[in-house]
């Protein structure tokens, strides 16, 4: 496995169905993922964004760590870049990708640091969600690139307690089972996972969300009443349809 391994690549999703969810956003995902697939709870817990005002979203090229164990990882990985498996993971890349890091938690150890996040930004990559750290932080939060961390650390990936141990697996990245290929969706309000056989159902049952949310955005600005338009009511049903057909 540490020998330069052949790495499974990943089946990506046309790039308008990501585009169209990375415009709905992250929190009304989540919330008709809840409420209409009965995926209770899709948000990546811990990593938060290095730079506000990015949003992304692509399909999950994924890393998994485990507790370090010098007998399978040692001194000599620095002999031969190509054991680094944290390596592998970036090799794929293709335009629009994210990488997903299972980093156990881990905020002593460094997964990437800028040289590793200009290479992936160089490819198409669009986004990296850790559930640990990166090195090189002001760096990274000058490339045109996503990044969302637990924190940050000036230690390199296996300077502490976990190791880089295999690449396009199912993980768990802050509580959430991500399978390669996911959709990953990330914002301000952080990431969190879309299956793929749900997206295009989801982004016709949260375009028409979107749609009623900024109808009601504009009634309560005027000073509507919140008990008649948020949650939108059979009440006002017609007014909103007769707003959408002016739009």
């Amino acid at each position: 496995m540490l020998s330069g391994p052949e790495i499974p690549d990943i089946s990506r999703p046309p790039r308008a169905l990501c585009d169209a969810l990375a415009k709905i956003g992250s929190a009304t995902l989540s919330s008709e993922l809840a409420q209409k697939f009965g995926l209770r709870d899709v948000h990546m817990k811990g990593p938060r964004p290095l730079v506000a005002g990015r949003s992304v979203a692509g399909p999950a090229l994924t890393l998994q760590c485990m507790p370090k164990r010098e007998d399978l990882y040692g001194a000599a990985e620095y002999e031969n870049p190509e054991l680094q498996l944290h390596r592998h993971v970036l090799y794929p890349t293709q335009p629009g990708d994210v990488v997903v890091v299972d980093a156990r938690g881990d905020l002593g150890s460094g997964i990437f640091g800028e040289m590793m996040l200009t290479f992936f930004g160089g490819r198409g990559g669009v986004g990296v969600v850790i559930d640990g750290c990166i090195r090189d932080s002001a760096h990274a939060a000058k490339l045109d690139l996503g990044v969302w961390v637990t924190g940050v650390t000036p230690n390199y990936h296996a300077q502490t307690n976990i190791i880089p141990f295999a690449v396009n697996v199912p993980i768990a990245c802050g509580g959430v089972l991500i399978i390669p290929g996911d959709i990953i969706v990330a914002d301000d309000d952080g990431a969190i996972v879309v299956p793929i056989a749900l997206a295009q159902q989801l982004v016709d049952a949260a375009s028409e969300h979107v749609e009623w949310e900024e109808f009601a955005r504009i009634r309560l600005s005027e000073g509507g009443d919140l008990r008649k338009y948020y949650p939108l009511t059979e009440e006002v049903r017609a007014e909103y349809e007769a707003w959408r057909a002016a739009q």
